[in-house]
């Protein structure tokens, strides 16, 4: 653990470096794309009229370019680089090429500068975790190693984009590790506390989307209907994640090669704007402005149809871009939306709730959402609200869908991937609860293998594996060489009954009231 979380250190300098040269690339391709000229200040394709043959091709341009670098340089860029760094971690054995570092990057910022509604912090995911994953693989480390060191890259990224190191830890425990080791944890923590610390120097330590909180004061009416904002930022997830998906059907029917269908929702994205120009690009000013209260009805609403359509048709054409920024956008024109019926508390407030809630949705990441919102805003007093709704709008896409919008991508793959973690039921239970006496006479072939009573299940489990056996011979504990109990294979399945019996049998184990006797003779009520 001490030697991996060493080596973390350095991957959270080097994704502090690539977040920030992945934000100043971007603003150089939108610059030179809508402004015609050469600046990397993050700059906003729609803040200033652009001819309308700009808005409608520049993204079929970058559309064109991108699925070029993805059919001629690596298909890995195509998508918005979660899914690909999970795939990366479940089958790939944490090995991400180095190629990838470069290329994912590149396309992200042409797909963006040129007008694709997307965020950098898939792409940033992606290449933090392509560090990682490099620099594992230029030493002598084991699968589990590399996760480690690939998942500190991914997580040193995004803490170093958005200045939010504790969202970062949450999304790769709630999205990447897929464990809650201290062999994991520990270097993940280390790489986005030095990131976090390299932004400070690099693009400053002030809120990404500071909102004032002067006087907040949440009543019992307003946190109630967080509930509501959270159901309906649901039901929004769950309708962006269908459009994306049933993009991804729609263009995989097309009869021709899928180096093109970019270009394709290049063109979604260019008529998108030409009615709302402000749904293009990143649109970190337009988050800005919805979270502090200073957004118009008409962009409110423009946001809220133009981008999530556009986002999500073009995301299913295999364009490279994030998800993150797109969804912070849309969840915050609902809230913005629902903010101009329901109760004031402070400008931006249901804003927050709303961005919470989608990000929860889409997601499936609730702790996320919520941590993530209060360290864009530091409306820290805002946490109990935003937890009700990401926590309402995460049950309600968990009934109605599936899979998220990552975990779908995966499964279509023929992968298949659990968001739920729960205590293993062979961690337990002892050898000595379910092993079978030793026989009288023993075997007629003593088992190769043996185990402790106080060993539990997993242990066991693991030695057979190991061992490549289904029985052992079962010594005391006191560390004595005579057998007293025999283990075989079907034992371990005494640890999932176990399991089964408790998610599913249902019992009463308080007895009812006795009858309560009727006046006047009557037959006995029972309660």
């Amino acid at each position: 653990m001490l030697l991996v979380t060493g080596f973390a250190l350095v991957v959270g300098g080097l994704g502090s470096v690539a977040a920030f040269l992945l934000l100043k690339l971007i603003g150089l391709v939108s610059n030179l794309v809508f402004f015609q000229r050469w600046s990397t200040g993050m700059v906003a394709p729609g803040a200033a009229h652009q001819p309308w043959w700009l808005v409608l091709f520049a993204p079929v341009a970058g559309g064109l370019v991108i699925g070029l670098m993805a059919r001629y340089g690596s298909e890995k860029i195509r998508g918005h680089g979660m899914p690909e760094a999970i795939e990366a971690i479940l089958t790939g054995g944490s090995k991400v090429a180095p190629r990838v570092a470069v290329l994912k990057p590149v396309s992200a910022a042409i797909s963006i500068g040129t007008g694709g509604p997307f965020g950098a912090e898939g792409p940033i995911i992606m290449t933090g975790g392509a560090i990682g994953s490099i620099l594992a693989q230029l030493l002598r480390l084991s699968a589990d190693e590399r996760k480690a060191l690939l998942v500190s890259g991914a997580a040193a990224g995004m803490a170093a984009t958005f200045n939010s190191p504790l969202a970062a830890v949450l999304l790769a425990v709630e999205l990447l590790l897929f464990e809650w080791r201290p062999r994991s944890f520990v270097p993940v923590v280390a790489a986005v506390a030095v990131a976090t610390v390299g932004r400070g120097y690099l693009l400053g330590t002030a809120a990404v989307f500071p909102v004032p909180t002067a006087g907040l004061h949440v009543s019992t009416a307003a946190q109630a209907l967080c509930v509501v904002a959270g159901a309906v930022g649901g039901l929004l997830a769950v309708a962006a994640t269908w459009l994306v998906y049933r993009a991804e059907d729609a263009f995989a029917k097309l009869p021709f090669h899928w180096m093109w269908w970019p270009a394709i929702g290049g063109l979604v994205i260019g008529v998108g704007g030409l009615f709302e120009p402000r749904a293009l690009g990143v649109g970190y000013d337009v988050i800005d402005q919805l979270l502090t209260g200073r957004a118009t009805t008409s962009l409110i609403i423009g946001i809220l149809v133009v981008k999530t359509l556009i986002w999500s048709l073009s995301l299913g054409s295999g364009t490279s871009g994030g998800v993150l920024a797109p969804v912070f956008m849309i969840g915050g024109a609902l809230g913005a939306a629902e903010g101009l019926v329901l109760p004031q508390v402070v400008p931006g407030f249901w804003a927050m709730t709303g961005l919470a809630a989608v990000v929860g949705g889409v997601m499936r990441s609730p702790l996320t959402g919520v941590v993530f919102t209060m360290e864009l805003t530091h409306a820290w007093g805002a946490g109990p609200s935003l937890l009700i709704s990401s926590t309402t709008a995460y049950a309600l896409s968990a009934l109605v869908l599936k899979r998220s919008v990552l975990t779908e991508k995966i499964a279509r793959r023929g992968l298949h991937l659990t968001r739920e973690y729960s205590t293993d039921p062979l961690e337990t239970f002892f050898v000595e609860e379910v092993m079978d006496p030793w026989p009288a006479a023993g075997p007629d072939e003593p088992p190769r293998l043996s185990v402790r009573t106080d060993d539990t299940l997993r242990q066991a489990a693991y030695l057979l594996a190991e061992h490549r056996v289904t029985e052992a011979a079962v010594l005391a504990h006191d560390g004595g060489d005579r057998p007293v109990g025999l283990l075989r294979l079907t034992h371990l399945l005494h640890a999932r009954l176990h399991d089964l019996t408790e998610e599913h049998h249902r019992q009463r184990l308080l007895p009812r009231p006795a009858p309560v006797p009727a006046p006047g003779g009557r037959q006995p009520v029972r309660l």
